[in-house]
């Protein structure tokens, strides 16, 4: 077993790097480390950020693999000591159970990725649900978790999506609530306790969109307040609108325009006379009609009047009509914004009372092709809100591998995880869609990697690459109920006969201070997070 004295400087992770400083909560025995990932504030913007446009930026993750995976020669380091008895925690569901021997090769479901972001880009590493009290744990490796290369504390919006597959999420998605991790690691940036466990709130089943419609008065306090108000236009007749119109004014959904924005202008018919004014306005006649252009009282006034239908106001249009107060009220603050060019009057009594209310809007003649034609709809408004469903535990959904410290070395394992980097050849033989696993014993003796500053860790032969990282070793492993025991996480990945293709895994020793560790956070709780969506 390790003892760590002295800080150790600029260690390098095959996948990232990790600095010293974080800030947590040290507990009595003063190795386990706890930080907190995500309050449920913060928890909800990673939802958001993950789930927004069917799981997009899910989609767009990459393995992690920041500062390109380096040649690194493995060295056996002699043999292991334990610090404490063998001992283990048995998987959900099989507490009391014997562990069957089945030939066949079978995914465990517990599996998954923890996606992260870092420096605003998307990644991921692999991960495995684990026995807990509340059934809400998650093991990889410490370096998927923590940020120390920017002297922070745990990666953002960090959560784990178990049976992830291009972009679907059969199981929900969990975020990531408080890590817990050895006080070697998170201060000391000791890689032989490159290892995490994580709890997680209950997970989000999935996000769907609610629909309320609104009044016009509450979709203009809704865009005030910079709400995405969506606008529904309906086509209604010219007598529908009227009706509409009269009833609510200004301020109900009734709006009108010309089809054609893009309409042509044409001279004034020589024959236009006071006899033919109101085809022309109607219809039209021999393609040609007369429609109303709403200007404000200074144009209106200098146009000119000569008759009445013949001049250039529309006197019919423009003439002063009375108003609710409502109506009135409104459009004083619509013409203090701009967006009201007309005239408002209102009629007092003796005592300062308002008693009428009357406005005049201002148009001016326009002859046009009569294709030009108007359209008259109504508006409906609606607000987008997004609702959520839990999905429960996650133990309660996937299960979770037991855990198990103390084993020794030249032990038969099988690993999972979702490698997707090249290798230092530059080949690139995974696509990271499914999971692969590597099956076999580890070496009989310790390693140790100078380039890595690692004296004590445990090795698999294992040619897999980036995205592979935090993936689990399970011994014991039944393929038959896919349940075995979590004694490592993968932490390098290394070209050990170096050919520039990556050959071998490794991973930090569980032991009695790993165990430790486990069990703190096995006891903690996490909740759910549904419904406190706002």
């Amino acid at each position: 077993m390790k003892r760590i004295l002295l800080p150790a400087s600029g260690i390098v992770l095959a996948t990232g790097l990790l600095a010293a400083g974080l800030a947590g909560t040290a507990h009595a025995d003063g190795k386990v480390k706890t930080d907190t990932i995500n309050a449920e504030a913060k928890a909800w913007q990673a939802v958001k950020f993950w789930t927004a446009s069917n799981n997009k930026a899910l989609k767009g993750a990459t393995a992690f693999n920041p500062d390109n995976l380096e040649v690194s020669q493995i060295k056996s380091g002699g043999g292991y000591t334990a610090d404490t008895k063998a001992g283990s925690t048995a998987p959900i569901g099989e507490e009391k159970k014997t562990t069957a021997k089945v030939q066949n090769v079978n995914l465990p479901k517990t599996i998954g990725k923890v996606f992260f972001v870092k420096d605003g880009k998307k990644y991921w590493c692999s991960g495995t649900s684990i026995q807990s009290q509340y059934r809400n744990l998650v093991a990889t490796a410490g370096h998927c978790v923590y940020d120390t290369d920017n002297n922070a504390s745990t990666l953002d919006k960090w959560v784990f999506v178990p049976g992830y597959y291009q972009g679907k999420a059969p199981f929900g998605i969990y975020v990531g609530k408080q890590a817990f991790t050895h006080y070697d690691f998170d201060v000391y940036e000791d890689y032989d306790r490159d290892y995490a466990f994580v709890t997680v709130y209950d997970g989000i089943g999935g996000v769907n969109a609610k629909v309320h419609k609104l009044t016009p008065s509450e979709a203009k306090a809704a865009a005030a307040k910079g709400e995405k108000v969506l606008v529904k236009e309906t086509p209604i007749t010219k007598a529908e609108f009227d009706k509409g119109f009269d009833q609510y004014g200004e301020a109900g959904p009734f709006k009108s325009k010309l089809a054609d924005p893009k309409i042509e202008s044409v001279a004034k018919p020589a024959d236009a006379s006071n006899a033919t004014i109101d085809k022309y306005i109607s219809d039209g006649i021999e393609g040609v009609k007369l429609v109303g252009v709403e200007t404000t009282k200074s144009v209106y006034d200098a146009a000119a009047a000569n008759s009445f239908e013949n001049g250039a106001r529309f006197e019919r249009l423009s003439e002063e009509k009375a108003i609710s107060q409502e109506e009135y009220h409104s459009l004083v603050e619509a013409k203090g914004d701009g967006k009201f060019a007309g005239a408002l009057r209102v009629v007092k009594d003796a005592n300062g009372v308002e008693t009428a209310w009357f406005k005049q809007q201002f148009y001016i003649k326009k002859w046009v092709k009569s294709t030009a034609e108007m359209k008259y709809w109504v508006e409906e408004y609606y607000v987008v809100e997004a609702s959520v469903t839990s999905n429960g535990r996650l133990g309660d959904n996937v299960g979770g591998q037991g855990v198990a410290w103390n084993q020794g070395p030249g032990k038969t394992v099988r690993t999972f995880g979702y490698p997707f980097g090249p290798h230092l050849d530059g080949n690139k033989p995974y696509t990271g869609v499914t999971p692969k696993w590597c099956y076999g014993k580890t070496a009989s003796k310790v390693l140790t990697i100078a380039s890595k500053k690692v004296e004590e860790q445990q090795s698999l032969k294992c040619a897999v690459t980036a995205g592979y990282d935090g993936g689990p070793w399970l011994s014991n492993y039944s393929n038959a109920k896919r349940l075995g025991y979590v004694s490592g996480v993968t932490s390098l990945i290394a070209d050990t006969d170096k050919n520039d293709r990556y050959d071998t895994i490794t991973s930090a020793i569980f032991d009695g201070e790993t165990a430790a560790i486990y069990k703190a956070a096995a006891a903690s709780w996490s909740g759910k997070l549904v419904p406190a969506a706002k």
